[in-house]
């Protein structure tokens, strides 16, 4: 009795188990496997982490200059009755008022500061203060509660 033997029958166990795959293509289970660089280190995202911190930062520099850009020469301002960093003494009195109080110093250098300070009457018991700050002709800041 001879017994008839296929193909089949005489490859090794590890030819049957392997399926047809491109040459260029990854090991089986490498697909499912996660990138091993973290996601803050991937390129796209740190590229859109550095465009918006640039974006931020030319925005905080370009709104000191949008008021001035928008009304060279504080006519809406003075209409509405607000003040604006860069107007002069004349302007800002011309929008809030006379001062309450001027306090006048100089710093070493000679350069003249002077704090301008408004008060508003709510009620007999009850005062808003507003705070302008100048150099040398100049608004450079302020305040108010």
């Amino acid at each position: 009795m001879h017994a008839h033997v296929t193909a089949a029958q005489t490859s090794t166990p590890t030819e049957t188990n392997q399926t047809a795959r491109p040459a260029n293509s990854a090991p089986m289970g490498s697909e499912s496997q996660p990138d091993s660089t973290s996601f803050i280190r991937r390129r796209p995202v740190r590229l859109i982490i550095y465009a918006a911190l640039g974006i931020f930062l030319v925005s905080m520099v370009l709104w000191r200059f949008l008021p001035t850009l928008t009304d060279p020469t504080f006519e809406k301002h003075i209409a509405n009755k607000q003040v604006a960093v860069g107007m002069t003494r004349e302007q800002a009195m011309k929008a809030w008022g006379s001062p309450y109080t001027m306090n006048v110093s100089y710093t070493k250098d000679g350069l003249r500061r002077e704090e301008w300070i408004f008060e508003d009457w709510i009620d007999t018991g009850h005062v808003k203060h507003r705070y302008l700050y100048f150099e040398e002709n100049l608004l450079v800041g302020g305040w108010y509660n």
